[in-house]
């Protein structure tokens, strides 16, 4: 194992990961919000500057090549349960996270099982812009439900599903300083459009995986 600056990055990636979430358990809302807003962000920008690093210093190494897609994996599992938890529960974005956390379990899996073989599983480049939508995607969505926050509660006095409910059936009127928009509505549903294309990405990759795995997986006649 090397210790190089792109590997470092990775590294840090990995354990900003379940920093995301526990923003929430030191720090008030909206405040770990933005805490773990923040925090994704950089560690997904260090997801593009590993590996840019490591390709321009010559510095690759199979410890960078087995802990990136870890690393990556980590993040996008654990900042999806933490925006599911504080959506409340909204199906339209269970449905996709499912979808995502699934085809993930599944690769994880298929690599284990190939063990030596797992080198034909590698990162396409549709792969990488899976991840990549599934982290912007993530980002928006953390910041529709920050600003959920501050609209329901600390400007209405509400619970972001009472201040939903309230708007819902008339009898609370949206914030809207976007444009016009409801801002937080406007967050949440880019990032409802954004998710689902990212799960759709994270369907067609993980079948493409599954295809390349599948000689491996038939019993051999005897």
């Amino acid at each position: 194992m090397t210790w190089n600056i792109p590997n470092i990055l990775t590294v840090l990636r990995l354990l900003a990961a379940p920093g995301v979430a526990v923003m929430f358990l030191y720090f008030q809302r909206p405040w770990a919000d933005w805490f773990a807003l923040t925090l994704f962000i950089g560690a997904a920008v260090t997801d593009w500057f590993d590996g840019y690093l490591a390709r321009l210093w010559k510095q690759e190494s199979k410890f960078g090549t087995m802990l990136d897609p870890i690393a990556d994996k980590a993040m996008v599992v654990i900042a999806i349960m933490v925006i599911t938890g504080y959506s409340g529960m909204n199906p339209w974005l269970i449905l996709p996270a499912t979808l995502i956390l699934f085809r993930e379990v599944c690769v994880s899996g298929l690599r284990e099982f190939l063990g030596a073989k797992a080198g034909l599983l590698k990162v396409t480049r549709l792969a990488k812009w899976k991840t990549t939508a599934q982290m912007v995607a993530i980002a928006v969505l953390f910041l529709g439900t920050g600003l959920e926050y501050l609209e329901g509660i600390a400007l209405r006095g509400l619970t972001p599903e009472q201040y939903a409910e309230a708007v819902s059936q008339g009898l609370a009127d949206p914030i809207r300083t976007c444009g016009g928009r409801d801002c937080a509505a406007y967050a949440t549903n880019v990032g409802l459009v954004l998710i689902w294309i990212a799960a759709l990405l994270t369907f067609v990759t993980g079948w493409d995986y599954f295809r390349k795995a599948l000689p491996y997986l038939r019993d051999e006649k005897r």
